[in-house]
């Protein structure tokens, strides 16, 4: 049968199949979420890898970037999926590098200070993918300890 009818259906179908292709190959690109970009590095305390702790990247107006620090000091940052990195920016870092050694001590691999964004004194710069980003941090003669509380 090829009246007007189906050639219209079969041009509608056509049409169907196209829009969802488009969809299913653009929808990683317009999932409502911030670009982008992978970012992976070390972490350096004194010139050596920092073995324990974590990294957050922390954008202005956008969902931190965190990621596991690694036994050789690496880490690979997620936003929100493994991998995904981070949002592109300058934006001020924070390292957590405390282990609770029981409920009333814990063992701090890097200072405090590096802790919170606000007295970090860090920043990282992300222009694009990069699997470089070096975090440089130190004691300044201190060394690790344990904080009782």
């Amino acid at each position: 049968m090829t009246g007007p009818n189906n050639i219209l259906r079969s041009r509608f179908v056509a049409g169907l199949l196209a829009a969802a292709a488009f969809v299913a190959a653009t929808a990683g690109c317009g999932d409502g979420r911030p670009r982008r970009v992978p970012v992976s590095g070390q972490v350096l305390i004194d010139g050596r890898p920092l073995t324990h702790g974590y990294v957050r990247l922390m954008p202005d107006n956008a969902r931190p970037a965190t990621a596991q620090i690694g036994p050789d000091g690496r880490f690979t940052l997620k936003t929100f999926e493994d991998g995904d990195g981070s949002v592109v920016g300058t934006h001020p870092v924070m390292v957590a590098a405390n282990e609770a050694l029981g409920e009333t001590s814990q063992r701090w691999h890097a200072p405090p200070k590096y802790a919170d964004p606000k007295t970090s004194g860090l920043t990282a710069t992300i222009d694009g993918p990069t699997d470089s980003l070096v975090i440089k941090l130190t004691w300044d003669g201190g060394k690790p300890f344990v904080e009782q509380f």
